[in-house]
Parts: structure tokens; C-alpha cells; sequence
């Protein structure tokens, strides 16, 4: 349940203040078809996890 608030919690944080669209996240268009594949979002998430368990690890 707390893995399924926590993905409940990204997801509503991505919509409603846009993170998911960050300059260099990368967009292919193409007629009816769209690929897109967020590597910058992915970074400052990742960045952004990281801390937080580092301090979680370190004030522990």
C-alpha cells in the first residue's frame, strides 16, 4: 500500500505540475505515432531520489 501511494503521489505530482516535460526529455512525431522518452525527467528524479535516501540513511 505504501509503494501504491508513493507511485500515486509521483504520478499526481508529474500532472499537475507539468514535471514530465523538461527541456532535452526527447519527442519523436510522426503521423499518428509519438514517442517520448523523458532522460531529463529521468535524471532529476533520479538525482532527486538519491538524496532523500541519503539523508534517510544518514539522520538514521
Amino acid at each position: 500500500m505504501i509503494a501504491g501511494a508513493i507511485i500515486f503521489a509521483i504520478g499526481f505530482i508529474m500532472h499537475f505540475f507539468n514535471i514530465g516535460r523538461l527541456p532535452g526529455d526527447i519527442v519523436f512525431k510522426k503521423g499518428n505515432t509519438t514517442f517520448y522518452f523523458p532522460i531529463v525527467t529521468s535524471i532529476v528524479i533520479s538525482i532527486v531520489l538519491s538524496v532523500i535516501v541519503y539523508f534517510i540513511g544518514r539522520f538514521r
